[in-house]
């Protein structure tokens, strides 16, 4: 495991105790202090300041990445080069050209795996959404309208990396993109058109970010999707997904329940909702895992792309330039 941050502990985890012909044997981290503490925790004796060094490791197979954005392209290809599988933290980067030479590399190395951990494919409820669609059971569908809302932090700690991030649609978005694309058949975009505000937030105006947008995108096969991202939401963490077909419709988290109760007092009828994605998700970041090991176990085809990662970046970098542009952009 490379980057034991709040996503990379949490991955390392599970690689530890949940997921299943995989052994946690080295960590790497640039902290010292936070190397030792992962170490005890999950009880690894090899750790790594070294990424180079990591991959040098006796008798690794697979490496998992939950460091920074801006470090995913050149240590995925490191990995390959290296001979070793790679699991990466979405996105595979920022830059388009960069998910291109991550992509040759892959093709470079047909005998190892690479995937973008976009974990929305392994929930069991978009799964079985998905089952649904492929089985016609709203026909064809033609239009998906996805959310991600987190639940707002008065801190506004994003606001010390949105610089850094690409931008709310490419930090956010990227996941509702790859839905949007996997549910209409994996199609390229032709168009988007985006816009947001900056609600409350005023630190994201300083970077040309915003914490409230909205974004419309046209595929080449006559398809729509809409996208929407929100950092302020009251009630807690809201993601939703609405596939729209020729024969019905599905939703998927309409009501973004932590539990099943259901409570009635002076308020009126309400439940509690789930705090952030990772407890709305937390048995798809198992599955994906699971799925990544057993592709390698089983020598097996990966369930998504890196095309497929590059697609919902090229998409999501088209919006952030609407955004900016403060006009329609053609793909």
């Amino acid at each position: 495991m490379a980057g034991l941050g709040r996503m990379g502990m949490r991955h390392a985890r599970n690689l530890a105790t949940r997921v299943r012909n995989a052994d946690l044997v080295a960590l790497c981290d640039p902290s010292s202090e936070t190397r030792a503490r992962a170490a005890s925790e999950l009880g690894v004796a090899d750790t790594y300041s070294d990424y180079a060094a990591l991959l040098r490791h006796p008798g690794l197979d697979a490496v998992f990445l939950a460091t920074p954005t801006s470090e995913h392209a050149e240590q995925i290809i490191a990995a390959l080069d290296a001979g070793k599988h790679v699991f990466s933290e979405k996105p595979t980067s920022l830059q388009l050209d960069q998910c291109k030479r991550v992509e040759a590399a892959a093709a470079r190395h047909p005998r190892q795996k690479a995937m973008i951990g976009y974990v929305r494919r392994f929930d069991p409820s978009y799964r079985d959404a998905y089952d649904k669609v492929q089985k016609g059971l709203i026909g064809t569908p033609f239009m998906v309208r996805s959310q991600t809302a987190d639940l707002n932090d008065p801190s506004g700690f994003f606001v010390q990396y949105a610089a850094h991030s690409g931008g709310i649609f490419l930090d956010m978005s990227v996941h509702d993109i790859d839905v949007a694309r996997w549910f209409l058949g994996g199609p390229a975009a032709v168009r988007v058109y985006a816009t947001g505000t900056v609600a409350v937030h005023e630190g994201l105006k300083s970077v040309g970010d915003l914490d409230n947008g909205i974004a419309l995108c046209e595929f080449a096969n006559g398809k729509v999707a809409c996208f929407q991202a929100s950092r302020t939401m009251a009630h807690g963490h809201e993601t939703l997904t609405e596939v729209v077909g020729t024969q019905g419709r599905l939703t998927i988290g309409a009501n973004p329940r932590l539990t099943r109760v259901d409570i009635a007092d002076a308020h009126g009828m309400r439940n509690e909702c789930t705090p952030t994605f990772y407890e709305r998700f937390e048995p798809a970041f198992v599955e994906e895992l699971d799925a990544f090991v057993d592709a390698i176990a089983q020598d097996r085809a990966l369930p998504l792309t890196l095309a497929d990662a590059t697609e919902a970046t090229r998409i999501a970098i088209a919006i952030q330039a609407s955004i900016r542009e403060r006009r329609s952009v053609e793909l």
